[in-house]
């Protein structure tokens, strides 16, 4: 088989992602508000410094009751009192009685169970009759039964999402060691980007990748600065020496192949960057470029991640190896989260592998993939359908049935 696909020095995409996740060393990590470190992940793990609940009590709007008899329908009680959430009590129960009590209210000493309200009839203001069978210790939340004190909340690598957040602060967490976040510039590079309506003459294009990146970052939890940057090997190599000792990711769109105008790792090799790899045998993003630069009198490290210029590479690319670089970075080295899926339809071969992006669904409880039209790496509109990026390996034709592996992209 010929063609571009059997190129040689082409790296794998599983070799490529082993070198992202393998060759970058973490950041540093900071002490931060708890509230203020969403999409971050932990640095140190945490334990629990109290038991949850803190103390036990009513699940239900109801009756705290104490009797030890086996069968409790039609029994009465005397009503000693009422306890509210969040209220301080000193009640105790004796046997048959009874305190009104309200969902999150502490249990009185003496509780045997708990009745909900509309399991009881109440004969007056002092008196109530139990009308159904009740379980022993029902609707009681006991101390401790969702988390013991001293005991593992949170990994370290733990990524910090909205759940979580929410997990810790019942917990009563509020400040955690996280790593820090990444600093990253995006340099978008070509002369045919054009910005503005006014900009676009015969011979340019509107930009794309630029809005893709800077909402890809937002969606990732990052501020980036995002640049401009015209095919000149002198602007590139001027961006490069002003933010490799700054920042600690470059991403860079275009002029990573090998064309007059492609300006990428000459100019990353000028200044100082050393080349991880360069070229995987994929398809979209070919000409993908991974290099490192370090400063051995700071300890400081930038990674350059050189994406090829058309918009569904850059989207590809970032999906796959921006993210994995990026995690990586903050002390995840678990990879892409792959899912297996039935293909629900045939496939021809192609001499590399490829991401396509598919639309995935559930019929019969199982999950599958289609393909979407218009895989091309200039065409981006099939984003409109898409929910996951599919990999199609390489010199095989699919038939329908056939298991294959994929992200979920939810942006």
């Amino acid at each position: 088989m010929s063609g571009c696909g059997t190129e040689r020095g082409l790296i794998s995409v599983d070799e490529a992602l082993e070198l992202i996740v393998k060759q970058p060393k973490k950041l540093g990590s900071i002490n931060q508000v708890l509230q203020n470190s969403l999409s971050r992940y932990l640095a140190k793990e945490i334990y629990s410094e109290i038991n949850l609940p803190s103390f036990s009590q009513s699940a239900v709007d109801g009756y705290a009751l104490c009797s030890h008899a086996e069968d409790l329908n039609n029994q009465k009680f005397q009503v000693t009192g009422e306890i509210r959430a969040g209220s301080e009590s000193h009640d105790s129960l004796k046997e048959g009685q009874a305190i009104r009590i309200f969902t999150g209210g502490k249990i009185p000493e003496g509780t045997t169970h708990v009745a909900r309200q509309e399991m009881v009839s109440v004969l007056s203001t002092q008196e109530i009759c139990l009308t159904e069978h009740i379980r022993h210790q029902a609707d009681i939340r006991f101390t401790g039964e969702e988390v013991q004190k001293e005991q593992l909340l949170a990994q370290t690598g733990q990524f910090l999402n909205i759940g979580s957040l929410a997990a810790l602060s019942m917990a009563g967490v509020q400040t955690v060691e996280v790593y820090r976040a990444p600093k990253v510039a995006v340099l978008v590079t070509g002369d045919e980007v054009a910005e503005t309506a006014e900009d676009l003459v015969d011979g340019k294009i509107f930009d794309a990748n630029g809005p893709l990146l800077k909402a890809w970052f937002e969606d990732y939890g990052l501020d980036v600065e995002l640049i401009h940057v015209a095919d000149e090997a002198e602007q590139v190599t001027h961006y490069f020496n002003q933010l490799k000792d700054s920042h600690d990711v470059i991403i860079t769109t275009g002029g990573v192949s090998v064309g007059d105008y492609d300006f990428v790792r000459p100019c990353a090799f000028e200044v100082g960057f050393e080349q991880i790899f360069w070229k995987v045998k994929q398809k979209p993003g070919k000409p993908l470029f991974f290099a490192e630069y370090s400063n051995p009198e700071t300890d400081h490290c930038c990674y350059l991640l050189g994406l090829p210029g058309n918009p569904a590479a850059v989207y590809v690319s970032m999906q796959v190896y921006g993210k994995v670089l990026l995690d990586t970075l903050q002390g995840n080295q678990t990879g892409p989260e792959w899912f297996s899926a039935i293909l629900d339809h045939d496939l021809k071969e192609d001499a590399r592998e490829r991401f396509l992006r598919m639309y995935a669904y559930f019929e019969n409880g199982q999950l599958k993939i289609k393909s979407l039209a218009k895989q091309q790496s200039h065409m981006l509109s099939n984003l409109m359908q898409a929910n996951c990026l599919v990999r199609i390996p390489a010199g095989v034709k699919l038939e329908a049935g056939n298991i294959l592996k994929g992200v979920f992209i939810s942006n």
